[in-house]
Formats: C-alpha cells, sequence, structure tokens
C-alpha cells in the first residue's frame, strides 16, 4: 500500500504542467489587473486577460528574487530589479486557468508574497494566485442561498487529542429542524489539510450554485486532515494510513453522526478525494463498504475489474464509482503508465459488467484545483439519487 501511495502520488503530481500552459508565445497585452485572490489594497500580483501573470516585489537590498508556481515550487520566473528597488517580472507564457500556488525565493530563502492571500499546501502556508476561467460561474460567489462551513473539534481516542474538521450543511439546516441529509466525507491531496476544499476548492459554493439550481439533493459535506503523522517533502514512504482510517471510520463518523442529522445509513454516505485523498478513498471504502456506497476518484487512481472482483460485495454494496482528471494528466504521460492500468479503459470496463461507473476528464487542465473543483461539480450530481 505504501509503494502504491508513493508511486502513484509522485507520478500524478509530474504527469501535468502546473506551472505554464504548452502554448506558442503571442504578444502580451498590457490589459493586466489584480489577481482575484490579493491581499486588501494590493495591486500586484497582477493576471492579463490572456492568463500571464505579473509579480512586483519590493525588496531592495535583494540580489535576486524567483517566483515558483505549483506544489512543491518547481519551475520559476526570474525577477529583474528596477531602479526604485521593486523587482519585477512576467510569466514565459500563460498559465493554466484555475488556481496555483507559488512562493518566492529571495537571495536562497524561501518566502511568502506579502501581496497574496496564504493557502495550505506542500506542507506549509503558500501564495496563491487564480486565473479567471471560462466556466468559473460555477463556484463564484452568488446572491443565493449560502449554507455554513464550520469548525469542529472531534475527540480521536486512537490520537489523543481533538482533531479538527470542517463540516458544510445546506443553506436549509437551520430552518428545518426535521430534515435529516446523506453525508460525503471529502479528502484534501498530499501536502494540504482540511483547509483545502473551502478555501482553494470553493466545494460551499460549488454545492451552494448547484441546489440553488435546483441540480442536488442537498448534502452535508466533511473535510477533515487526512494524516495521522508528519511527512516531510520526500518522506511520503513513511505514511501509514491505518491510523487514519480509524480516525475517519470509528471516530468522526460516529461523531458527526451523533452531532449532525444525517441520514446514517451505507446508502447515504460517500467518499471522494483528490490525489493522495483519493488512494485514501479507494483504500478506505474497499475496506469499508458497509459504511459507503458512493466513491469519487479525483486524480487519484483507478478502479479495477481486478479491484472489484477481489473485494466481496463490490457489485452489490457500490452504487456508483466515479473516475476523474484532468486532460493534460492523461496526455502528458511521456510514456508512463498509470498504476492499476488505464483509467478510461478500467471504467468502461466497469461499466460493462453492470457497475455504475463514470469516467470524467477536466478539459484543458493537468493536476490542479481547477480539475478537481470540475470533478466536484460532476459527482455531485450523480451522488445520492433514488
Amino acid at each position: 500500500m505504501k509503494r502504491y501511495i508513493v508511486g502513484l502520488v509522485l507520478l500524478l503530481a509530474f504527469s501535468g504542467s502546473l506551472c505554464l500552459a504548452q502554448t506558442d508565445q503571442p504578444t502580451i497585452k498590457e490589459d493586466f489587473k489584480p489577481s482575484t485572490l490579493n491581499q486588501p489594497g494590493q495591486e500586484y500580483p497582477q493576471v492579463n486577460s490572456q492568463g500571464y501573470a505579473r509579480f512586483r516585489i519590493i525588496a531592495p537590498d535583494a540580489k535576486s528574487v524567483v517566483v515558483s508556481l505549483g506544489l512543491g515550487g518547481r519551475g520559476g520566473t526570474t525577477l529583474t530589479k528596477d531602479e526604485d528597488g521593486a523587482w519585477v517580472g512576467t510569466t514565459e507564457g500563460p498559465l493554466d486557468k484555475g488556481f496555483h500556488y507559488y512562493r518566492l525565493t529571495v537571495d536562497g530563502g524561501t518566502f511568502n508574497d506579502p501581496g497574496a492571500l496564504n493557502f495550505y499546501g506542500s506542507i506549509r502556508w503558500e501564495s496563491g494566485i487564480e486565473i479567471p476561467a471560462p466556466d468559473q460561474d460555477f463556484y463564484a460567489l452568488k446572491n443565493v442561498p449560502h449554507g455554513k462551513a464550520q469548525q469542529i473539534l472531534f475527540p480521536s481516542k486512537s490520537t489523543n487529542t481533538s482533531r479538527r474538521a470542517f463540516v458544510y450543511t445546506p443553506p436549509d439546516y437551520d430552518k428545518d429542524q426535521t430534515t435529516r441529509y446523506p453525508v460525503l466525507y471529502l479528502q484534501h491531496g498530499w501536502g494540504e489539510d482540511e483547509t483545502a476544499w473551502s478555501n482553494q476548492g470553493h466545494a460551499n459554493l460549488i454545492m451552494d450554485n448547484l441546489i440553488a439550481e435546483g441540480k442536488i439533493k442537498p448534502f452535508i459535506i466533511v473535510m477533515t486532515y487526512g494524516m495521522t503523522n508528519d511527512v516531510k517533502i520526500g518522506g511520503l514512504r513513511d505514511f501509514k494510513i491505518e491510523p487514519f482510517q480509524t480516525v475517519l471510520v470509528d471516530e468522526l463518523i460516529p461523531y458527526i453522526d451523533s452531532n449532525f442529522r444525517t441520514l446514517s445509513d451505507q446508502q447515504h454516505r460517500a467518499m471522494a478525494g483528490l490525489s493522495m485523498g483519493g488512494m485514501e478513498t479507494k483504500t478506505i471504502t474497499l475496506a469499508n463498504l458497509d459504511k459507503f456506497s458512493q466513491i469519487g476518484l479525483f486524480s487519484g487512481g483507478t478502479f479495477s475489474m481486478d479491484d472489484v472482483n477481489k473485494t466481496p460485495g463490490f457489485k452489490n454494496k457500490v452504487k456508483l464509482v466515479f473516475v476523474s482528471f484532468g486532460s493534460r494528466e492523461l496526455e502528458n504521460r511521456n510514456g508512463r503508465s498509470f498504476w492499476g492500468g488505464d483509467p478510461k479503459e478500467n471504467a468502461e470496463a466497469l461499466k460493462k459488467d453492470g457497475i455504475n461507473s463514470v469516467f470524467y476528464v477536466s478539459p484543458g487542465t493537468a493536476h490542479e484545483f481547477l480539475s478537481w473543483r470540475r470533478s466536484l461539480h460532476e459527482f455531485a450530481q450523480l451522488l445520492f439519487k433514488d
């Protein structure tokens, strides 16, 4: 299991460009505007209509400033010092649409951009920048009824502490005290934490908009930290999923069912996750099919017929298998194969065998949050159908 997690995380993380879209170099339009993720009143970083990003850092005594984008800060845009002591630079090409982590390297030290908001990724708080997407309306903040994303602390005997989770409840949850709701347990990726799906993923806004449009039946989402041991960059091989499985299945689920108005049977409980969270989802659900009936893997592996045949009761208990990737995750593999087989072929094989199997590809994205926002949007519309 550990070998599977290490191999797939590394393979997926490097399978697509997290920095620059592969396009020809057009003339850069000078219609730059502040990023929507800037600190209040800050003019930089800026984004133009083509998706280029421009940075300006005040560091008059620095010798070099480089901006690196993506998980782990790979790649870089070297900034040039102006006469006023500010370091300025524009990415060599347009960025993929959606959200990106980034960091500064100033004279060899790693720093965040004081102009941008921070988001937890790469096992640290990173700066964030948003490139507007043509379909961003589905996760936009709109004048619709809003649910509540609240922090909870739940007791964990297995880790001898209280652990944190965030719970999204639908807009009418507090108005109608008689209605009970299905629950989706939604996991973040490696290097992130339980804030990721609300902050980077806009899961609450996606739900609010879908509910307002009448496209889904309202349900609760629970998001918690998916690790029980601290793992540094390069040390993922030391991660063991069994302690987290105990936290989720034996401690968090009973707490949620006792403290929220849930439909607590297997038919009304789902689990999904992105990247490493998808791998956790696969392992935990296959070992607990009496608890979960609907499963989603977002850039986090695949289900093969071998998985089905090795898991007693899979065909009878699992009501939905959803697997998704960004299109460039599938295209830019450089001859490398997926762990567990080709995801599209696997999905088709499951469907042919009578399993409710759905395969979704996010157009024009790689291993990044726009892929996962779109995946949640699609997955949510398939959940908890009569």
